[in-house]
């Protein structure tokens, strides 16, 4: 009798953590572009005005600790579609 063997599955390429931690840099920085755009300079009252924690926006155009859900919500907030977010720097 033969002896099956499994094989374990394919993992993904694991992504290269520099490149990673730049294109969150670059998302934060499309954030900040985009604020400023709309006539905010600070980025508190741009978090007070849309409800957002301040301290946690701050982060978000650091390129630091963004969920997909609060890059939505922030899209909103910049009345920007995700095509127009991502077609500019990406």
């Amino acid at each position: 009798m033969k002896k099956v063997t499994k094989k374990a599955p394919a993992k993904p390429a694991p992504v290269k953590v520099r490149e990673f931690e730049k294109d969150l840099q670059k998302v934060g920085n499309r954030i900040k572009a985009l604020r400023i755009k709309r006539g905010y300079t600070s980025y508190e009252i741009f978090a007070f005005d849309n409800n957002i924690n301040r301290a946690q926006f701050g982060r978000y155009e650091r390129g630091e600790d963004l969920r997909l859900s609060s890059l939505l919500r922030i899209l909103k907030a910049l009345k920007v579609s995700p095509e127009e977010f991502f077609s500019e720097g990406f």
